[in-house]
């Protein structure tokens, strides 16, 4: 993944979103359900897409000062019209080098962070963003996402290949970072499933939904590359259906423990996560 084309798919096909997004919009329902705290006055929200976490953050906390980034400029035009009587401010920049000067007591994000490239830079450094005792709290992809089909792909070439879930961040990682800069870490993990008519649903809705996935680009998926897929598919599972593995983190600003988690964390995802 490089961020030139993960800004590049998701503005390109940002008016497919909402469309594709049935998955994504669960999660934000299941995270925000998991937040019980009702007194944040300001809120950073990570990665904010088509704005659809974000209508829930303002219902939910209909007092507070929302600010919502994305790395999309075509995502945050879509996300202004739709909540343009909401009083809520809306910036194009980088989840992973923002420049805010003030500070916020809940910094949350819906299924995004899954695409960063340096995740425990970018989550330590929200610790500097949030007030005293300020808390965090997003849902995130794990490497078992679409294991369906990567299984397929890999029993099809006959080698090591997947889609872009093959990098996403297992849960030992995630934890680690999370412990080494926060307090009160907690992860909850489901295993949501969405069943498709076809392999090219589930080609599209990866393609309207993400970062592209590493072969779902023009030239990669042929008819008859999708037709022998989908019949292995067919034979294995007995139908189209994709496994979406979700994390559900929460943490607070904590004191900095040196060297905490920095063992695990610093670890490649393959030693630590084993080969998915």
């Amino acid at each position: 993944m490089d961020k030139q084309r993960i800004e590049r798919n998701f503005s390109r096909y940002a008016k497919y979103y909402d469309r594709y997004s049935s998955v994504q919009e669960l999660c934000a329902f299941k995270l925000i359900e998991g937040i019980k705290d009702k007194r944040f006055l300001r809120i950073l929200e990570i990665g904010c897409g088509t704005g659809n976490y974000t209508r829930l953050l303002r219902e939910r906390f209909p007092s507070a000062q929302i600010t919502a980034l994305d790395i999309s400029g075509e995502m945050i035009r879509i996300a202004k019209r739709k909540l343009m009587d909401k009083k809520i401010e809306f910036i194009v920049a980088d989840g992973e080098r923002i420049n805010l000067k003030e500070r916020f007591d809940f910094i949350t994000s819906n299924a995004s962070f899954q695409w960063f490239l340096n995740l425990k830079d970018a989550l330590l450094g929200y610790r500097d963003l949030l007030t005293e005792q300020g808390n965090l709290a997003f849902s995130i992809f794990g490497p078992f996402t679409f294991t369906e089909l990567n299984l397929c792909i890999r029993e099809f070439f006959a080698q090591d290949v997947s889609i872009a879930s093959g990098n996403f961040v297992c849960r030992e990682v995630i934890d680690s970072i999370l412990r080494e800069g926060f307090e009160g870490v907690r992860i909850k993990e489901e295993r949501l499933k969405e069943e498709y008519s076809g392999l090219w649903e589930l080609l599209l809705k990866i393609r309207y939904t993400g970062a592209g996935g590493e072969g779902v680009r023009k030239g990669f998926w042929t008819y008859n590359l999708i037709r022998k897929l989908e019949r292995m598919y067919k034979e294995r599972y007995k139908k189209v259906v994709a496994t979406y593995q979700v994390f559900f983190c929460q943490a607070r600003k904590g004191l900095v423990r040196e060297g905490q988690g920095l063992k695990k964390a610093e670890l490649s995802l393959r030693k630590v996560c084993g080969k998915r």
